[in-house]
């Protein structure tokens, strides 16, 4: 798939990206800044920009406005806010370019951030996070990083503290992206339909003026775990949902395919070893996965699963046989191939949908400031040996890096901490 890059005068950098075969284009735009950017008084305010970005412009002076005009031509739109980036998009039939483009560098460019548009988000978000306390199969994920960042702002939740939240003032938005929310540090990139020449003018008569900045350093995470941790949010479900894990590897770490690959083979998808194990053979869990997570200066791998109350122990010692075992044997060469070609189908697919693509460039060009292509990471894949994982899976897997978040109605930990003493 070819692509182009163009950087204008003022930094910010457009990518674009052509797919004759499809009848839609998507339109979006990413800054490298999320919440681990913010001070300990600004906790939630990146996550709290994207709601107001929504909310109207001068020349879409309401919400309603700006959703109107986008649904009457069919667009598809949202954002999301991470940890260490925000994005913005619109995705529309190819012949409604110009209007996502027009509507889209509005909302970046030009929101207005009222005063009273704020107050009411507040109870928005709000709800938000309260929602998100109700979802323990979601929070338990949050669990995880708190305990393993909690430090550094890495390990704050994304949507902040209601404190936080009822705390902004129009004033912390305005400084926070002026702080923030610079040219240099904002990717806008365009997949499918569409005439290349024109949309690069079309963004650049949008963005030009965009003003330059020098970007904050984040506080990098000074890992120096010496023994397991367990951290216990105790809470009345139905279900117990944990996840356990180990510190691993930063984002462009020489070995993150190969750690890819290892996760994959552990709890990768419906023929992997641990949804095998947990669900197929003993029926613990209706779920479990296992994944990494990098992020630029550090990393890990880990393994969520929902159970009954009562088999939380058990889950966790199958868990841990599982990791220790990857350590000691090699893998088949035909369970690394089946890994591999898992990898490639699902990046393929992806590959389909103009926002798939969009996000696959952007993403990677926020994250890495360079743009590895589906054949490079293909190649990369493929050079992974079972040797690799076996290495990396004994680099990885150690017993003082373990940790094991639970949601739940359990007050206990040393149970636990005992369990993870087997690896």
């Amino acid at each position: 798939m070819q692509f182009k890059k163009t950087t204008l005068k003022n930094g910010l950098k457009i990518i674009t990206v052509p797919m004759r075969e499809t009848q839609t284009v998507t339109v979006m735009v990413m800054i490298g800044v999320g919440s681990r950017y913010e001070s300990e008084k600004e906790a939630g305010l990146s996550h709290f920009i994207e709601h107001m970005f929504f909310k109207g412009t001068q020349k879409r002076p309401k919400a309603l406005v700006i959703s109107e005009e986008l649904e009457s031509i069919g667009g598809e739109f949202n954002a999301f806010t991470a940890k260490d980036k925000t994005m913005y998009y619109v995705k529309v039939d190819a012949k409604h370019i110009e209007t996502a483009m027009d509507v889209l560098s509005d909302m970046y460019l030009n929101s207005k951030m009222e005063e009273e548009e704020i107050k009411k988000e507040k109870g928005t978000i709000i709800q938000e996070i309260n929602m998100y306390e109700d979802l323990p199969m979601r929070k338990v994920e949050e669990v995880f990083e708190e305990m393993l960042y909690s430090k550094n702002s890495l390990g704050r939740e994304i949507a902040g503290s209601k404190k936080t939240v009822s705390s902004f003032r129009r004033q912390d938005f305005l400084n926070y992206m002026k702080k923030f929310y610079v040219a240099n540090d904002t990717v806008v990139a365009v997949a499918g339909n569409f005439d290349e020449k024109k949309i690069t003018k079309e963004i650049e008569k949008y963005f030009s003026k965009m003003p330059k900045g020098k970007k904050t350093k984040i506080s990098e995470v000074l890992e120096k775990q010496e023994k397991p941790e367990v951290k216990i949010k105790f809470k009345k479900t139905d279900q117990t949902h944990l996840v356990l894990g180990v510190r691993a590897y930063k984002r462009n770490h020489k070995d993150r395919y190969a750690l890819a690959l290892m996760s994959i083979i552990l709890g990768g998808g419906m023929s992997s070893r641990l949804f095998i194990e947990v669900r197929e053979k003993r029926g613990l869990a209706y779920y479990v996965r296992t994944g990494i997570e990098t992020y630029e200066d550090v990393g890990y791998v880990s393994t969520s699963a929902g159970v009954e109350h009562k088999n939380l122990e058990e889950t966790v010692r199958v868990i841990l046989f599982e990791y220790k075992k990857i350590t000691q044997e090699k893998v088949s060469e035909k369970e690394l191939q089946k890994a591999k070609d898992f990898v490639k189908g699902r990046a393929v697919m992806g590959m389909e949908s103009s926002d798939e693509v969009a996000m696959f460039f952007v993403d990677q060009e926020v994250s890495n400031g360079k743009i590895t292509t589906l054949e490079e990471k293909f190649k990369l894949i493929d050079k992974v040996s079972v040797d690799d994982i076996l290495r990396v899976a004994k680099d990885v897997f150690k017993k003082k890096s373990l940790n094991l978040a639970v949601i739940g109605p359990h007050k206990n930990s040393a149970n636990l901490k005992k369990e993870l003493k087997i690896i």
